[in-house]
């Protein structure tokens, strides 16, 4: 594989490790086939093994994690003293069935769909990972690193702490990331200093009572109405008891009561999310949470179980390896492919990382330009614009080339 040379894009640096056009055509088949071919989170056994076999046609060792599913890859050799760069892609598919109507490679299993853009994240580091092989191969790579493409983003915590567990990290001295973005074009990417993404936890209530007839609520506990109070009240009760520039929010995704229209029944449940902007609100969430509940449940004389289920914390992207994505897609594409992004309400288990090294994702565009349909993450009709995939492997590599270059190094 030949790279070809850089002089004439717009960018303020000359780099190697831009994509032969049989590259490009390659990597656009390999996640036309992941999207055909979902697997939800520690069961990605296909997946794993067609990232595995490209790898070591490359002339690589990619190592299939303990947990079963997931890899990692290092390219070069470890000197054990300088840090190494990790490029981190998610694998994992959703629960949803895929809705594109006229796709070509839409998926071929029932209620799975690669709705948040994971396979387009493992094409880029695959090819990224093909790319810096390749220039390691003409000693143009000036540290090695490493490959992670990790199991179980979409399963709260998180593939991510399992992936830590599994060393993921020895010898890791910052990690990056991009994450598909619907809103931003293809061709540009988004970037912010601090927390990008939200905290998120699950939160599961169960409401029990006697139940009774609708002609006589006074004689029993009217768990509808309870449960209606805990919908309504809860996020109002909480979003007061934090300061509200930490965007402490609940909101509710299944409510389900009752069978019968004259019946009043025994049993409720509910479920939602718990989303902050703010780490420290985070932390005292579940207590906050908890007190509501139970104050709107004790109103209504309902015996409230409530199953929280801690998730991840926001992901915080520190600001030297954030000025390392902007520096690299400027010796890309130009300063005018970088973009300013806010804080997103998603959560994004790429946080676990950064509490042990640091580390930055990036918004990665997917929109066709000129394109005014937005298919949003987490929809069955979520697709992307392919051209992201050249974007976001030359971001990696360079990234990884000016990482290494000798002014970086302390």
């Amino acid at each position: 594989m030949s790279l070809e040379s850089e002089a004439d894009l717009p960018g303020e640096a000359v780099l190697d490790g831009t994509l032969p056009e049989a590259l490009r055509a390659e990597l656009v088949a390999f996640r036309r086939d992941l999207h055909m071919h979902p697997e939800l989170g520690n069961q990605e056994f296909r997946t794993t093994a067609a990232i595995k076999a490209r790898l070591e046609k490359a002339g690589l060792a990619p190592r299939v994690l303990a947990i079963g599913t997931g890899l990692v890859c290092d390219i070069g050799d470890w000197d054990g003293v300088r840090p190494m760069l990790a490029l981190r892609a998610d694998i994992d598919a959703l629960p949803i069935p895929d809705t594109k109507s006229e796709c070509s490679y839409r998926s071929t299993v029932p209620d799975r769909a690669h709705a948040c853009g994971h396979d387009v994240h493992t094409t880029v580091v695959l090819g990224a990972g093909l790319v810096l092989a390749e220039l390691h191969r003409q000693g143009k790579l000036p540290r090695p690193v490493r490959l992670l493409f990790q199991p179980a983003e979409e399963v709260l915590p998180g593939g991510a702490a399992d992936a830590i567990e599994c060393g993921v990290l020895d010898g890791v001295g910052r990690i990056i990331a991009v994450h598909c973005d619907p809103r931003v074009d293809a061709g540009r990417i988004g970037l912010r200093h601090g927390a990008i993404t939200s905290a998120c936890d699950r939160l599961e209530i169960a409401l029990d009572g006697p139940g009774g007839h609708t002609a006589r609520p006074h004689l029993t506990t009217d768990l509808v109405t309870a449960a209606a109070r805990v919908v309504t009240d809860v996020p109002a009760l909480v979003s007061r008891r934090v300061d509200s520039r930490s965007g402490l929010a609940v909101t509710w995704g299944r409510v389900e009561a009752g069978h019968a229209p004259n019946v009043i029944p025994q049993h409720a449940e509910l479920s939602g999310t718990v989303r902050c902007l703010d780490i420290e609100a985070w932390r005292q969430a579940p207590d906050i949470v908890h007190a509501a509940i139970d104050e709107i449940a004790n109103l209504y004389r309902a015996k409230s179980e409530i199953n929280y289920v801690r998730g991840v914390p926001p992901v915080v992207n520190d600001a030297g390896v954030t000025e390392l994505l902007r520096e690299a897609m400027v010796a890309r594409r130009g300063a005018e492919a970088v973009e300013d992004t806010e804080q997103s309400l998603g959560g994004e288990d790429f946080s676990w990382y950064l509490e042990h090294v640091p580390g930055a994702m990036a918004r990665l565009g997917v929109r066709t330009p000129g394109e005014r349909t937005v298919r949003d993450l987490h929809q069955g009709d979520f697709d992307a614009d392919e051209s992201a995939i050249t974007v976001g492997v030359e971001l990696f590599t360079a990234a990884a080339l000016l990482d290494g270059a000798p002014e970086q190094e302390a």
